[in-house]
Order: C-alpha cells, then structure tokens, then sequence
C-alpha cells in the first residue's frame, strides 16, 4: 500500500478482507508497527457475564457437596435467591472451566422403559438391603419400602435377621401410619412369596397379609433388578451418604434413629431430578384410616351352633415359662430337650442368646433384641429339663405364638388331598 497498490489489488493478491486492510493502514498510521500486533477479541462490555460472587458460590458448593451435578446445583442457587441465578448449563461450564468436573462419554449399553404411577399410594416398592453393620460385629438387614409416585419412603426398619416375621411387622407397621397401598411389588425373595417352595408352592405370611387386605402383590422377574429400580437407587444413595461414612453403629437403637434422621430429610428436604426438584412430601398423600364399625354386643346366651371344646387342666408348674442362657452354634444351630432345633445365619455362631420358653411359644432375644419367635413344640418333661439349665423366666418378650387359655386336649380333623400321578398313575385318599 505505501508503494501506491490499491486496496482492492493488495487484498485480493493476499487473501484478506477490506474491511481488515482498511483496519492495518489506520493502525499503522496512528501508532507505527506496534498498532499491527494482535489483540485481543474480548468485547469491552459483557452485561450477561456471570457476577465473580456467583461463581465463586457455585465452586464452594461443588467442593462442599461433590455429588452435587449442575442441576442441583442450580436449583440451590435459586432457592438461596441468588439474582439472575445461571442455568444447568451455564453452571456446567463454571464447573469445567474451574477443573471441577471431568468430562466422561455416555454409554447407553440398554434403553430402559420408565414408568410411575399416576398418585401415590397406588403402589408400594419393598425390598431387603444389608451393610447395616453394628459395634460387636453384626450385620443387621434394612427393611425398605417407596412410594412409587411420589419417592416418599415409607418403610426404613432396621432389623437383626431377614425373617418372615419381622419383614411383615415393618410392612404392617407401615400401613397403620400411612395407609394400605393398591399394589406392593417385591422381588422374589422367601420372605415376600413361596412360589418357588419346594416340592410345591405355599403361600407366606406376605402373600397373605396382602390377600386379606386386599392388596394385589406384584413380583419381579428373576434377576431382574431394574424393575424395582427406585428401592434400589434409594439403597445406593443411602449407602454412599451414611452407610460408608458413618461406620459401625454402637447399638441396634443407634442405627434406627440414624436411619430415620437421614429418612427424614430425604421424605421432607431433599429435592428430586426425577420430580422436578420437588421433594416426596410435595407429592405423597397418605390414605386415611377408615371408621372402625360399632363391636356388636356379645350375646347373653352361647350361640346354638358354636362347638365347645373339652379341656383339658395343667399342673400349676406344668406350662411355667422358663428361661435359659445359650450361645449359637458355629453352623447356626441351638439344640433344645426333645430334638427342638432352632436354626440361625451362621454369622450369628458364637453369639450368646436368651431361650423365653413354654408351651406355647418360644423367644429367642440377642443382646436384648427380640431375634426369632415360633410355637413351642415342648413338653411339660422338656420345660422341666430346660428348668434345671435356667431360670424361671419373667414377662414374656413378644406376643404368644398361640392363643392363650388352657390347651386342648385333643382335637379331631379330617383332611382331604390328592396326589399327583407317578409313572401314569394316581392315587386320592
């Protein structure tokens, strides 16, 4: 240019614009070849650059929580009412641009079908988890249960063995605070169905508290754990937040009531992706318990058709409960008078236990908790040499595994069956 080319002829032999000609010989002319060198492209004003405060914040929060994702974190930062509060994305860069976060490729080996019910209490998720550990070395089982519309978790009852027994105790008890559900769905745990008891099918005591209540039970495919797949996102996020860290707990007490802490403010504070930040209290609706009928008046005079049974007395000393200090077997094993075994976890071996005896009913309490519960199959003679070994014991721990009153004597019954064909015959009695 300084040797009398024109613009058009100079940019078009050097492959620029001119308009960035134009730009070059008015630098040029005003500060010399210091006006040539490269500047920077940063605009002189930025109005929607993020305030350094709010970035700073959304920093501190990342290290403070580091599960926290750009959603959560963006919904803390307008609940905490921080103006112009960024988006998902926006707080996503921050992340990266502050090495907050590593970027990791998707990979979506299934494509899962997602599904909720349409209000709560329609149906109830329940399931068994372990790694609830305890001081003296126990591993003690989480009785859990969700709500499958609103995520709100109705059952979180620590106990010391994953019987039939205790898992229906917490299910009962969770439908006197909050209602009977339409629907349960488990999977095909012993404990929630007897369709693979051998030789045959039998039905549990889960299946039938839900067939006396009306409640229709659903089951999981076998090794199908994604279909009970919010009970088991609950079990993951309650092991990374307060399993792994709290470490053993001192007592059985102790891990319930840090159990139901970290419950509560799942239930009552913790924001949901899946519900769009709301919280499960938002949307769940217990179902009231219904009017209880007026007890009809007992009649005055014995039913005409009611059959009474004959009695049969019992020595004073006969049915007298007794109670015995025993340790487990290392198989898991506890052997009483006249071949009554007792069976447990063989993690339990070693442990001593308190035998509650009598005619009707059996308790066996560990580091006094109540562990196991059956009818009794002992005789008067078995109750006497169980005397010699113990004590006579005090109230009874537990609710009898038999009605109380005086035991019959006898009782007739007769029962009809039919047995299946053996080598194409069949026989019926």
């Amino acid at each position: 240019m300084l040797s009398g080319g024109t613009v058009a002829e100079v940019a078009r032999q050097y492959g620029t614009s001119r308009q960035s000609l134009h730009t070059w010989i008015r630098r040029f002319e005003t500060e010399g070849y210091e006006g040539l060198a490269e500047r920077s492209r940063r605009p002189k004003a930025s109005p929607t650059r993020l305030p350094p405060q709010t970035e700073a914040l959304i920093c501190e929060l990342r290290r403070a929580h580091p599960r926290w994702g750009p959603r959560r974190i963006a919904h803390e930062l307008q609940a905490r009412g921080v103006p112009n509060a960024p988006g998902r994305s926006t707080v996503y860069r921050v992340l990266v641009r502050n090495a907050l976060v590593q970027h990791q490729e998707q990979r979506h080996r299934r494509t899962y079908k997602r599904w909720q019910r349409d209000a709560p209490m329609q149906l109830w998720q329940i399931d068994i988890m372990g790694g609830v550990f305890l001081a003296d070395g126990r591993e003690c089982k989480l009785v859990t249960g969700i709500d499958d519309h609103s995520w709100f978790l109705v059952i979180s009852q620590v106990i010391v063995e994953q019987s039939a027994r205790a898992v229906c105790q917490a299910f009962t008890d969770a439908m006197g605070r909050y209602g009977v559900p339409s629907e349960v769905l488990t999977d095909n745990g012993k404990q929630f169905t007897g369709r693979f008891t051998k030789p045959f099918p039998a039905e549990v005591m889960f299946e039938r508290i839900c067939r006396e209540n009306g409640i229709t039970q659903r089951l999981t495919k076998p090794r199908s754990p994604t279909t009970t797949g919010k009970i088991e996102r609950f079990h993951g996020s309650l092991r990374r937040e307060l399993l792994d860290s709290c470490g053993p707990f001192e007592t059985l007490a102790v891990a319930q009531a840090s159990i139901e802490e970290w419950v509560h403010a799942y239930n009552y504070r913790r924001p949901h992706q899946a519900l769009d930040m709301a919280t499960p209290i938002s949307r769940f609706r217990p179902v009231p318990a219904p009017a209880a009928p007026p007890t009809p008046a007992e009649p005055s005079e014995p039913h005409p058709e009611r059959v009474l049974i004959p009695q049969c007395e019992a020595g004073p000393d006969d049915g007298e409960a007794v109670e015995v200090d025993m340790v487990i077997s290392p198989a898991g094993r506890i052997v009483l008078p006249g071949n009554n075994q007792l069976k447990f976890p063989a993690a339990l071996g070693g442990h001593p236990v308190t035998i509650w005896a009598d005619l009707r009913s059996i308790h066996v309490t560990l580091a006094g908790e109540l562990i196991r519960t059956r009818h009794s199959r002992l005789s008067s003679e078995d109750l006497a040499h169980l005397r010699l070994r113990g004590r006579t014991a005090g109230p009874e721990p537990a609710a009898s595994a038999a009605p109380r009153g005086p035991l019959p004597c006898a009782q007739g019954f007769r029962v009809t069956s039919t047995f299946r064909a053996v080598s194409g015959s069949a026989c019926s009695t």
